[in-house]
């Protein structure tokens, strides 16, 4: 990864910007929300590649930013929620798509079915996963 900030640097211009943004591991919140609130059902599981992908990141950024390739401007955490129609389809995505990097363990699961089918018609299964953004000046 710093090799790939090294690039960058060389291809901004003079007091260029570089936006860090990516999720963070942090056991994200699993809820089921409606128009009258949400109720939590848990929390995913980060696994030993997501946690390690984050440090490779955290690390290059920390080495990029020692070496003066770029000056860390600013920087904030903010939620991103992810939205399913039900859990069987929130269930289906984190197995195809989140596999290496989250898990879901199978009492928070049967919380939010139990949860779910209780729920009002409008309710959605939701992930509320924690992002970085940092934004980085080019250091000439």
């Amino acid at each position: 990864m710093v090799h790939a900030l090294e690039e960058a640097r060389r291809v901004l211009v003079a007091r260029g910007e570089l936006i860090d943004l990516r999720p963070l591991a942090d056991r994200w919140v699993v809820e089921v929300a409606s128009a009258h609130g949400s109720e939590e059902a848990g929390r995913l599981t980060d696994l030993p590649q997501g946690l390690a992908d984050d440090a490779a990141a955290n690390g290059a950024m920390a080495h990029g930013e020692a070496v003066r390739l770029f000056q860390r401007d600013r920087e904030e955490q903010f939620p991103l929620h992810y939205v399913w129609d039900s859990p069987k389809e929130m269930q289906d995505y984190l197995q195809g798509e989140w596999a290496d990097f989250i898990d879901i363990s199978e009492d928070v699961l049967q919380r939010l079915r139990s949860i779910w089918a209780v729920a009002d018609a409008d309710a959605r299964v939701r992930v509320r996963a924690k992002m970085l953004i940092t934004r980085w000046s080019k250091v000439d």
